[in-house]
């Protein structure tokens, strides 16, 4: 999630077509050649660069699951947006603006893409490897407060995601100086009902179906026990 979306908290494939020759007719002294790809708006929304290499986050998350998530789903996302935002008030906008502004106006296909844009860039920039493996400071009283410890907030985090049926987000968010656990389907987030999200796990199948298979809960409890960079959910907070 860039600086720019988060102050405002307050794919498709390239077509190409080949020449057809027609059978028994004389070849032409240079060899036909496919026609150019044609060109994909890049757009104004940008996929933030992966802020890690594909290896760093294993074995709890390796290294093919995180090429097919970042490079497939997440790109995906942003080509999708940038076709549908063409030509549209939504071009002028941040990716924040657009998922609040099409959740609002039920803007189901835009929303839809802008939101799982949004969700994933926030995602990977909370699992940055390197940061501290345990919450400090305000961030660590409010859990304390609102979980008892961090090994309570990672059984609280693991029973909401049980609860997300089919495929979903589970949130540690912000509310009047409490935390607590939401858990939303599809492309939905806090941020869209203004909300204020710290962290976020994906459990669609695509983030950990190649590691983990069916075990959704075991996933989560070892991203949040192990990968969690916590400075960055508590710069979220505001700590």
């Amino acid at each position: 999630m860039n600086r720019r979306d988060a102050l405002t908290l307050g794919g498709a494939a390239a077509f190409a077509a080949t020449a057809a020759v027609r059978i028994g007719a004389p070849r032409p002294a240079l060899a036909q050649t496919a026609t150019p790809p044609a060109a994909v708006p890049s757009g104004p929304f940008k996929q933030p660069p992966l802020p890690f290499k594909e290896d760093a986050l294993a074995p709890t998350i390796g290294a093919e699951t995180v090429g097919l998530h970042y490079g497939k789903h997440h790109k995906a996302y942003f080509d999708a947006l940038n076709k549908l935002a063409a030509g549209t008030p939504y071009e002028a906008m941040t990716l924040a603006e657009v998922v609040v502004k099409s959740a609002t106006a039920k803007d189901a296909a835009v929303f839809n893409q802008a939101g799982q844009a949004w969700n994933h860039n926030l995602y990977w920039e909370q699992l940055t490897p390197g940061g501290p493996k345990a919450p400090q400071g305000r961030l660590a009283d409010a859990i304390a407060e609102s979980f008892g410890d961090k090994a309570a907030l990672v059984k609280a985090t693991t029973d909401a995601a049980a609860k997300v049926f089919g495929s979903g987000w589970v949130w540690l968010v912000a509310d009047s100086g409490k935390l607590a656990l939401v858990g939303t389907s599809n492309a939905d987030s806090p941020i869209a009902h203004g909300g204020q999200p710290l962290f976020g796990i994906d459990v669609w199948e695509h983030a950990y179906y190649l590691d983990y298979q069916n075990r959704r809960t075991d996933h989560v409890k070892a991203v949040v026990e192990t990968l969690v960079n916590w400075s960055v959910v508590s710069d979220r907070l505001g700590a």
